[in-house]
């Protein structure tokens, strides 16, 4: 008992201290670390988020661009990182749910080496054809595909790609047969659909839509389980093929170990500026849906993905470059 009673004022010292690090937050520049080059739509994504938290937190919001080994590179640094909220990462399902699968030599662990703190939004995943190919939906695409069994090609930014994956999802489910074309990056891969030297395409909207608009690409469907609010036309891939789902969301994360408090802070402060109209409106245009979600929540929707691409990459033996 006495020995208790001596230990009370430490505890209840620290707890003092804890709250007021919390409170006195950010005292520095925050460093939001994005493991892929300028200019894409993670870049952004994190660089609309950096200057909205520099506004709300009266602290800069720095975005650095930490590009390489499929997204790995950075991601590593932040795994690594001091988890005190000064170094936050905004990665995604391949980053966490798929690349620990393909890769043997991962210098993480997608879900137990950091904090999930907020789910940031859901890209658009768009399945498009070249208008060559002669169908106007996926019932007819799937009836000629087994028509001219690997003969149409289909493009992706690399072996073990979201473009990829989605692709062989749809030859397993559907029973059909593709000719597979994988870049080096997922610009060449789009040039080249449009350019018909490749016929098909599963890539984000935010790289397709453009090329629908002005008729170069026809959109036959999305790879999300539910009909997207910003293409309300563009029916699902489940819709024809029963099962079929792949969604590729961006996140926010930190190290392991912060503090639920902090955690709970950064994803109001993350909300909070994902929700302003103006910030929505960018998004929007750019196909990316926004989402608002608690932190636990987020964690419960990291490790189902892990766990879910973990199982079909396997089943698959999709091995990354």
């Amino acid at each position: 008992m006495l020995h208790r009673l001596l230990r009370l004022p430490l505890l209840l010292a620290f707890a003092l201290s804890a709250q007021t690090a919390l409170a006195a937050y950010p005292e520095r520049s925050i460093t939001l670390i994005v493991p892929w080059a300028a200019g894409g739509s993670t870049d952004i994504l994190a660089r609309a988020l950096a200057e909205q938290m520099t506004r709300s937190l009266g602290q800069p919001v720095l975005v650095d661009n930490k590009a390489g080994a499929s997204g790995n590179i950075g991601s590593n640094l932040v795994a690594k990182a001091r988890p005190d909220g000064y170094t936050l990462l905004i990665g995604s399902m391949s980053t966490h749910a798929m690349n620990p699968a393909l890769m043997p030599n991962m210098p993480f662990k997608g879900v137990e080496d950091f904090t999930p703190i907020a789910l940031m939004a859901n890209v658009i995943n768009t399945m498009v054809v070249h208008p060559s190919v002669p169908v106007r939906n996926v019932r007819e695409f799937l009836a000629y595909a087994k028509a001219n069994p690997g003969k149409l090609a289909y493009a992706s930014a690399g072996t073990g790609s979201t473009n990829h994956l989605s692709a062989v999802l749809l030859e397993r489910l559907a029973g059909i047969q593709m000719l597979h074309v994988p870049y080096k990056g997922g610009a060449p891969a789009v040039l080249d659909t449009v350019a018909n030297q490749t016929q098909v395409l599963f890539s984000a909207g935010t790289q397709t839509l453009p090329h629908v608009k002005s008729g170069k690409l026809r959109l036959l469907a999305v790879t999300e389980a539910t009909r997207s609010a910003l293409l309300a036309d563009a029916p699902t891939l489940a819709e024809t093929v029963p099962g079929y789902e792949l969604v590729v969301w961006y996140g926010a994360f930190g190290p392991a170990g912060m503090a639920p408090e902090l955690v709970t802070r950064l994803n109001g402060e993350i909300n909070k500026a994902m929700a302003l109209p103006e910030v929505r409106t960018r998004m929007d245009a750019m196909g990316v849906e926004v989402i608002n979600v608690s932190a636990p929540q987020f964690g419960s929707v990291l490790k189902r993905d892990a766990e879910r691409y973990t199982r079909i990459i396997r089943e698959l033996d999709i091995k990354g470059e």
